[in-house]
């Protein structure tokens, strides 16, 4: 024991012996400019380091002093970035829960020493789930580059493929969601000649067929009631086109498109007349009790003349859990009438308080609107606003929350306009919403080189566990259990 004392002893006195000593700096009455941009922001307790870099001004050495407002500080030096060791980080941060972090930078520049205003970083009392699943694709519009499923520990920086397509020649993997972030219960589909929707309900997979004589498409974008005994879908007949006007470069539209709903347990898919008609209908989810169906809804335009016209509302639908029944009218809670606006991708809150949903001038595949941001339902009083804290002037899209409601997660395209990236916020007990975080990575300089995007963050409460090999030898077999198409 005395020995092991003696090495941490030396090996502190080794790491402070490299460090240079910060001399009568001179202060300067702003805050540094970081990369990724940390600066004041509300994070996890359990959240990786949040490294980073300057990459505003060039200089020889960067000191920070992170001090807990309770007790501990973490004190690192370095040349080009900043990266804290991860134990004495987790330390800190749980040391700190629900206090602020004050954050001191000095720079080194031509021999002579400047520090920074210091800035603060809270740390949140509420506590976010074990981590994220996300697909990351390269550019592309026609052919399926390498692209996967992946999932993110977020108390640190591990990612690891759930399913790549490269397990199955010339597909395309996506539509992944979760029962209320449970990594137990997963749709998946994939596309391609081997192509079929994957569930996995209590750890057992299944392969499906879901295109019937009766619908217009395989199901896509799925979400789970909060039984797990049904799963919504919409079926759509979708299509791409490029722009040739400046600052627009793709549209992907529907053509046509319904609402249906699947009843895992009789393997059928039901709708109402309501949900399917010539209009287009899409985004289905359901309310957290279970007992309503949002749903996105555009009366039907001629995609030629009239596509900057498809602007979709948002509406509800009463759905009975008992009998798999819906109501017998549709109520529109936001009128793209009145805002002139289109709206995409409602994700209710699981406390029931919020919706969240993406709002662009037109269409329904916001990512690729530079308009496109977040706004938020409170679903008591019925007032709608814009997210001012998070949004960009760049694309805000797909967007989840967390299983506590405190904490959501959304694309950007705010770092260069072409990429999108991962931001997190929380949400507190009076709906005060805090500046996002980019998330984390060990090197701070790894989106300058990924030529990946981010799309469809969902978070999940503990690791998913597919059997990539036996999802492997489901898709070559093609053996798929069919879903029944149940007439109105």
């Amino acid at each position: 024991m005395k020995r092991n004392l003696v090495y941490l002893f030396l090996l502190l006195v080794l790491l402070s012996a490299c460090n240079e000593s910060v001399k009568s700096p001179v202060m300067v009455n702003t805050k540094p400019l970081l990369y990724p941009d940390y600066t004041d922001v509300t994070v996890p307790a359990t959240v990786a380091p949040l490294n980073f870099t300057i990459t505003a001004e060039k200089y020889d050495r960067i000191d920070v002093v992170v001090s807990g407002v309770n007790h501990g500080e973490l004190h690192v030096q370095s040349k080009d970035i900043i990266q804290f060791p991860q134990n004495e980080w987790k330390q800190l941060l749980s040391d700190n829960k629900g206090k602020d972090l004050k954050v001191a930078i000095s720079l080194k520049q031509d021999g002579k020493w400047k520090q920074y205003q210091p800035f603060a970083i809270h740390v949140s009392s509420y506590p976010i789930d074990y981590g994220l699943v996300y697909r990351m694709i390269a550019p592309g519009y026609e052919v399926y580059s390498k692209m996967g499923i992946y999932q993110r520990d977020l108390s640190c920086f591990d990612q690891k493929a759930i399913v790549e397509n490269t397990l199955v020649t010339g597909s395309c993997v996506n539509c992944h969601a979760f029962n209320k972030n449970n990594p137990a219960e997963m749709n998946l589909h994939v596309r391609g000649a081997n192509g079929a929707t994957m569930l996995l309900v209590n750890g057992k997979m299944e392969l499906y067929t879901t295109k019937t004589d009766s619908t217009i498409s395989s199901c896509v974008y799925p979400y789970w009631h909060p039984s797990g005994k049904y799963i919504a879908y919409s079926v759509n007949q979708t299509r791409q086109a490029f722009h040739v006007v400046r600052n627009e470069r793709i549209e992907v539209f529907d053509q046509a498109s319904d609402v249906v709903v699947y009843n895992l347990k009789t393997n059928q898919l039901t709708t109402s007349p309501l949900l399917k008609t010539s209009d287009f209908e899409t985004f289905p989810v359901f309310s957290p009790d279970g007992k309503t169906l949002y749903f996105c809804l555009s009366k039907k335009q001629d995609i030629q003349s009239n596509y900057k016209k498809i602007k979709y509302s948002l509406c509800k639908i009463a759905f009975d859990p008992a009998t798999g029944k819906f109501g017998n009218k549709i109520d529109t809670v936001i009128s793209a009438t009145k805002t002139g606006k289109s709206i995409s991708f409602p994700r209710p809150s699981f406390d029931g308080k919020y919706l969240m949903y993406t709002q662009s001038d037109y269409g329904n595949f916001s990512i690729w609107h530079r308009e496109a941001d977040l706004y938020l339902l409170d679903l008591k009083t019925g007032a709608s606003r814009p997210l001012t804290e998070v949004n960009s002037n760049n694309t805000e899209s797909f967007h989840d929350w967390s299983s506590n409601s405190h904490w959501f997660v959304f694309s950007s395209r705010r770092g260069d306009g072409l990429y999108t990236r991962l931001y997190i916020a929380s949400i507190d007990d009076k709906g005060k919403v805090s500046k996002p975080f980019l998330l984390p990575q060990k090197d701070p300089r790894f989106y300058d080189a990924s030529l990946y995007s981010y799309n469809v963050p969902e978070f999940v409460t503990a690791p998913v566990r597919v059997n990539a090999n036996e999802l492997e030898k489901g898709l070559l077999k093609k053996d798929r259990k069919k879903m029944i198409y149940a007439k109105e």
